[in-house]
């Protein structure tokens, strides 16, 4: 067998023209062949589902909305919470339809709907995201413990993870608040701290699959500690289903503090919120369909952009995804 000189002097340049980018040159066509990572990868299919596009600018819409909330108040001259009984009513006492004056209408106080709607887009979201981090943070912390010490460490946690499945999340919130009284603090806690359980149990299986690769062994015959084994090897290869579930998780919470506040467990009033509107709209949605029909719209929206672009990530980072990139 010969050997050609030239084809291993153009091997030998082509292994040199490699820079820190990771960039091969084709020698045939003279441009560089650049690699991609996973989220590269994860981004180039998110961006070709038009579904979760108009997802996402649905959700930077509503947060624009909860952001400059208070311009809300300027463009229409009305404060979430004062009440105009006399322009805001009927002469019957019932609350007012869409006007110029109150462009999706009034309540049964005669304030201004369209103002405490983006008011009550910062309690949701809020909510939303805190409670939302809150359970991701304990649930990894929880799940990388259980599936990477094993053992009786696994055993315990892994029985947490069902004890806080199987509690009643709304007899402990009701519990809760009779003792301590509706609150935006507790309202948080109880949802971050009943969402958890289920992020670990993912975060554990996937640890479980990941503890005895190579590189975990690489790392460990280097001498480095279990938590940097843990936060530095493991945690950044668990990241893409955490942060699929992470979008999927916030939807759900949204649709909790809602619930909360309905049943009068959340804000307290005169709180704008979305749940306590819709609790107050439903005795007059014969009467005052604006009143109901409005803050449950903004709810829905919200809720289901959230699910759509969720569903849009999980599919961006699954890697049997029927999308083929070009």
């Amino acid at each position: 067998m010969s050997l050609d000189p030239t084809g291993l002097a153009a091997a030998a340049e082509a292994a040199e023209a490699v820079d820190a980018t990771g960039a091969i040159p084709d020698t045939a066509g003279g441009t560089a062949i650049e690699g991609r990572s996973p989220w590269l990868l994860a981004w180039q299919r998110l961006r070709r589902d038009r579904v979760a596009m108009i997802s996402l600018a649905a959700i930077v819409l509503i947060m624009l909305m909860a952001i400059f909330a208070p311009l809300a108040t300027t463009l229409t001259g009305h404060p979430p919470n004062e009440q105009y009984r006399d322009i805001g009513l009927t002469p019957d006492g019932l609350p007012k339809g869409p006007t110029s004056q109150f462009w999706l209408g009034t309540d049964d106080l005669g304030r201004d709907i369209l103002v405490r709607i983006a008011y009550g887009a910062r309690v949701s979201l809020l909510v939303g995201v805190v409670s939302t981090g809150i359970a991701v943070a304990i649930g990894v912390v929880i799940g990388l413990a259980a599936g990477f010490f094993g053992g009786i460490v696994d055993t315990v946690l892994a029985r947490l993870v069902d004890v806080a499945l199987t509690v009643p999340f709304l007899l402990v919130a009701i519990a809760l608040v009779s003792i301590t009284g509706p609150s935006l603090t507790i309202t948080i806690l109880v949802i971050g701290f009943f969402s958890w359980a289920s992020v670990a149990r993912i975060v554990r299986g996937q640890v479980l699959s990941l503890r005895e690769r190579e590189f975990v062994e690489a790392a460990r015959s280097l001498g480095a500690s279990d938590s940097r084994i843990m936060f530095v090897d493991i945690l950044p290869n668990v990241l893409a289903p955490v942060i699929v579930y992470s979008t999927l998780l916030i939807p759900v919470v949204i649709v909790a503090e809602a619930t909360l506040t309905f049943l009068g467990l959340g804000l307290p009033p005169p709180t704008a919120d979305w749940g306590g509107m819709i609790s107050d709209g439903q005795d007059y949605y014969t009467t005052a369909w604006w009143f109901l029909i409005f803050p449950g719209a903004a709810l829905l929206l919200t809720t289901l952009a959230f699910n759509l672009f969720g569903d849009g990530v999980r599919d961006a980072f699954d890697p049997r995804s029927d999308q083929i990139l070009t």
